[in-house]
């Protein structure tokens, strides 16, 4: 799994003009499911967007997770993530998973966020979506299930 963690004040996700979900402060993760990912790497994700300790404390330092500052996740499928371009110049997705394995996992994971104790909305799977963000900082955060970067 890899996932495109930012730091927001303010974002929410809208489908044919309607907006399906929304999140004050805390995360946007988009989230993209590999081929070879597994249930191991949704729990790996969540517990690594759950922990990631880039709020800020008292003193300004970031040493606070979304769980400590109380926030909100809101949770979006890109299977993008996983376009490769090092050859040409169109993005290869054949390391992108396909339904139904990627929505269940990508289901799985935002159920083991919420399951930490953080409210979760979503974006719909599948669907073309408008995405609109605060980033506060900016704080924009890459993770790998597989440890690739």
């Amino acid at each position: 799994m890899r996932a495109v963690v930012q730091r927001v004040s303010r974002a929410a996700v809208r489908v044919d003009g309607q907006t399906v979900g929304e999140v004050g402060a805390g995360l946007l993760v988009f989230l993209s499911v590999a081929v070879d990912d597994e249930e191991n790497d949704a729990r790996a994700m969540a517990d690594k967007v759950t922990g990631l300790r880039i709020f800020s404390d008292e003193r300004g330092l970031m040493n606070r997770s979304v769980i400590d500052a109380r926030g909100s996740v809101l949770l979006v499928s890109q299977f993008t993530l996983h376009g490769d371009v090092r050859r040409g110049r169109r993005p290869s997705f054949v390391n992108a998973a396909k339904e139904p394995a990627s929505r269940r996992l990508y289901e799985l994971a935002g159920k083991l966020i919420a399951a930490a104790g953080v409210p979760v909305s979503y974006g719909i799977f599948g669907a073309h979506m408008e995405v609109e963000l605060v980033n506060h900082g900016p704080v924009t955060i890459l993770i790998d299930s597989k440890r690739a970067f």
